[in-house]
């Protein structure tokens, strides 16, 4: 996705977060299509590619509240928006916008997947270690986090 020279900030941290939802959505679709069958390793039992539909939260917590997460997302969704659209430091607001593209494309998971609006699970296929199975979606709001906490720790020095 091209953002055309000269386009506001605002647009530019649209298109960011839009470029982190049209990659998560893509990568989901070939999971669905690749790994529907059997998981792939790529570093032994280490890494691997296996599909998990999550109806939860992080970490699956919360299975089963699918409705009330796809409506708290929604209103993270705004408050992220406003929040960037507001933020006058470069640095915060690239890392809202990261955290509102991995939130919308989770989101969209709730709304389009089966079984259907507000019902859908997110499509989950990064199986690494220890650590929950997870998407780009996941990754993009870990460290889009991340990115805020170093952010607000460097201004109070």
């Amino acid at each position: 996705m091209q953002v055309p020279p000269g386009a506001s900030p605002v647009t530019r941290r649209l298109a960011l977060a839009g470029a982190i939802v049209a990659l998560d959505q893509a990568t989901k679709s070939w999971a669905v299509a690749a790994l529907a069958d059997e998981p792939a390793n790529l570093v032994g039992d280490a890494v691997r590619l296996r599909l998990v539909r999550n109806s939860g939260s992080a970490f699956s917590l919360f299975t089963g509240w699918t409705p009330i997460l796809g409506i708290l997302a929604i209103v993270l969704i705004v408050v992220l928006w406003r929040m960037g659209r507001q933020e006058a430091d470069r640095a915060t607001a690239i890392a809202l916008a990261v955290v509102l593209g991995g939130a919308l494309g989770n989101l969209s998971d709730r709304i389009f997947r089966a079984p259907g609006f507000l019902s859908g699970a997110v499509i989950d296929f990064v199986d690494v270690g220890p650590w929950p199975t997870f998407n780009v979606a996941d990754s993009a709001i870990t460290v889009g986090a991340v990115l805020l906490i170093l952010r607000g720790l460097r201004r109070q020095t």
